[in-house]
């Protein structure tokens, strides 16, 4: 509505009201904002003053004051709103402020927002506005939601609404405008109570599925540290440094020609039992059984820095529960058994592999086929544990070793170092005694100094005449003497076999 000045013709201001002629309030506040009177007093000319009623602001907030003016100054150029207040008359208006609210003072209001012009007025195209906004809300608090834990995902809903209502004053109300902001609140609102449910449920669900997928391969305590943070494992095939570990036992096919099933199961389940645990208690996991062999890695699905000691640690305390077990089958007339275990440290691909209906939690890779080589080729060293050069690269500080050969596995050209694993830290004297003569034959025998690496080999079979290496190396160096290698000669010695 324009209002127009009657003597130049010109508009003055313009009333904003929609197609009905609506016009919205800006309401001064609550009850009483403005002076209340009696009309009786204001028209009894007899009373010189008149009792007003009104809002002041003190000690931070609004309270009623009653004072007594004198009439005729203080009716002086005022515009008066005749109506009744009391509630039994029904005269009464719902505002933002009080269900309760005057009639008559809703008038005042109007009033009030004709002389001071500060009319509210809706925004233009409030409903194509509104839908355009509530839409990119959406697609922010999704996408920042989806990619953030809970605590995150609460302080960026919460300064989102934040943002909104501060922006909705800074850029719209303080101007006289009235936009639909519930809107967006309630957008925001229900996309951040959405998600958090179906992330919660979504994440319960695959923690599940991590449960029953890993509870089969690593120890409780391994399941529980994915648990905490699955964003962290990877199930899908990728390439980490990592260590491998085989055993297996010697001769099984003759042992389970002399048992019959049942107690070959029960010789086997007693043998596997403990020793998966030990994999599980050095935070390796179990890889699949093969007969009477053991395959687990160590490094993932938690990945830590220390695989290789853990591997190494595993193997040593294999051998301690295997003279055990020795003892247990020996006293029940059960066959004898003894193991191999092969441990080497590379990059490998590990994940769940396998076809669309079975899958399996695997290793795979060179540095997995050359574990399982060095596991078989104990036999021929006459060993327990031998693990590769780059095992030993990161376990040489921590455990006591001896080089054994250089080999070259069949398919490869490039030899590889290989070392007998023997204890953690230090051993008794006698096994030292042992591993330094050895070291020192083994560095004559590649020098081609054979009678004098059989010399310090022989030291060795006078403190330990079992010892397989260097019973080997004796062999190998008379072998030599009578029939001296060729000049090429590498001192590799070659695998034919897997």
């Amino acid at each position: 509505i324009d209002i127009i000045d009657n003597n130049s013709g010109e508009k003055v201001f313009s009333i904003p009201v929609n197609r009905n002629g609506e016009l919205l309030i800006n309401y001064a506040g609550e009850r009483s904002m403005f002076p209340y009177a009696n009309a009786a007093d204001i028209i009894d000319e007899s009373k010189p003053t008149v009792r007003i009623t009104e809002k002041v602001f003190r000690d931070g907030r609004w309270i009623d004051e009653i004072k007594d003016y004198p009439k005729s100054e203080w009716i002086k150029d005022k515009i008066f709103i005749f109506g009744v207040t009391a509630i039994a008359v029904f005269d009464l208006r719902v505002t933002p402020f009080d269900e309760n609210f005057p009639g008559a003072e809703t008038h005042v209001n109007v009033v009030d927002n004709l002389i001071r012009k500060d009319f509210l007025q809706p925004l233009e195209k409030a409903d194509l506005f509104t839908s355009g906004f509530v839409l990119l809300i959406s697609i922010f608090l999704t996408l920042a939601l989806s990619y953030s834990g809970a605590v995150v995902g609460f302080v960026i809903s919460g300064l989102t609404i934040f943002g909104i209502a501060l922006g909705d004053k800074l850029f719209f109300f303080d101007k006289g405008v009235v936009t639909p902001i519930i809107f967006p609140i309630i957008a925001s609102l229900s996309i951040y109570v959405i998600l958090t449910f179906y992330k919660y449920f979504t994440e319960e669900r695959k923690k599940k599925e991590l449960k029953g997928t890993f509870s089969k391969y690593v120890s409780p305590s391994i399941v529980d540290e994915v648990l905490k943070d699955p964003e962290n494992l990877q199930l899908g095939g990728r390439k980490q440094m990592m260590s491998v570990f085989f055993s297996d036992v010697r001769g099984f096919t003759t042992i389970s020609e002399q048992l019959d099933p049942q107690a070959l199961s029960d010789l086997l389940n007693s043998y596997l039992t403990p020793m998966t645990d030990l994999v599980f208690q050095n935070k390796g996991t179990l890889d699949k059984y093969m007969g009477d062999a053991v395959m687990a890695f160590f490094g993932a699905p938690i990945s830590y820095p220390d695989h290789a000691a853990a591997a190494c640690r595993c193997a040593i305390q294999s051998l301690v529960k295997l003279k055990e077990l020795q003892k247990e089958y020996e006293a029940k007339g059960l066959p004898m058994i003894d193991i191999g275990i092969g441990i080497n440290t590379g990059e490998m691909s590990v994940g769940n592999m396998g076809s669309e209906t079975v899958r399996n939690y695997t290793v795979m890779g060179d540095a997995v086929n050359l574990g399982s080589r060095l596991e078989g080729i104990n036999k021929q060293y006459g060993t327990r544990i031998i693990i590769s050069e780059y095992t030993h690269e990161h376990v040489k500080d921590q455990f006591l070793c001896r080089e054994i050969d250089w080999v070259r596995v069949k398919g490869k050209v490039e030899p590889v170092k290989i070392f007998e694993l023997i204890a953690e830290g230090s051993a008794p004297s006698a096994i030292e005694e042992v591993v330094s003569h050895f070291n020192e034959g083994f560095a004559l025998y590649h020098q081609r100094q054979f009678k004098e690496a059989v010399e310090e080999f022989n030291k060795n079979l006078q403190i330990d005449p079992e010892d397989g290496p260097t019973q080997l190396y004796i062999d190998r160096c008379q072998n030599y003497i009578e029939n001296p290698p060729e000049s090429d000669w590498d001192g590799v010695f070659t695998m034919t076999t897997k």
